[in-house]
């Protein structure tokens, strides 16, 4: 499947947003990392940088980490209307530039998490509707609990981009060859 541009940003957002949390550590715990995660994913994004922003925002990333989770389309579905639901969501095209039509599904002065969720749940809806929810992972390392989005042609992505788990899942597998 070709994602669009939105999508693809939205998504990697997402998945972004939910690795902040791994093996039982949060990277996400105060405005600071807040910050850093928003310069990443949403460097023009204008948020009020409150403890209030900051726990909303947590909670979408457990909603989010529930997509990986859903069982099939049906209660992925269910995830993505409640996002929409709670974010009051309602889309309507946009134009930042010449010739560039995007879908918004908030206002922009939104509150942040209600920006996330919306938007972000609009890249979701896109996997739904094209059957590739299979296209939602966890990361192939054993001793990893990373999401990844696999937006590869071939499906063929295993590994998260959090850390070196693919590396080391390769060196292992040549270090085993060269025994054997």
């Amino acid at each position: 499947m070709d994602f669009s541009h939105d999508t693809r940003t939205a998504l990697t957002e997402a998945t972004a947003l939910v690795n902040t949390r791994l093996n039982g550590v949060d990277r996400l715990t105060d405005l600071t990392e807040l910050g850093e995660f928003l310069a990443r994913h949403r460097p023009r994004a204008h948020w009020a940088r409150t403890d209030r922003e900051l726990q909303a925002i947590r909670r979408i990333r457990g909603r989010f980490r529930a997509l990986w989770e859903a069982a099939d389309d049906l209660a992925a579905a269910e995830i993505l209307n409640d996002l929409w639901r709670d974010a009051r969501a309602l889309p309507r095209l946009v134009r930042h530039t010449e010739g560039q039509w995007h879908v918004h599904a908030t206002d922009e002065d939104a509150p942040l998490d209600r920006r996330i969720a919306a938007e972000d749940a609009l890249a979701f809806a896109d996997l739904i509707r094209f059957q590739e929810l299979d296209r939602l992972r966890h990361c192939a390392s054993d001793d990893c609990d990373a999401v990844l989005i696999d937006m590869s042609r071939n499906k063929s992505r295993r590994y998260c981009d959090t850390g070196n788990c693919g590396n080391r899942a390769n060196v292992a597998a040549y270090r085993a060859r060269k025994r054997g």
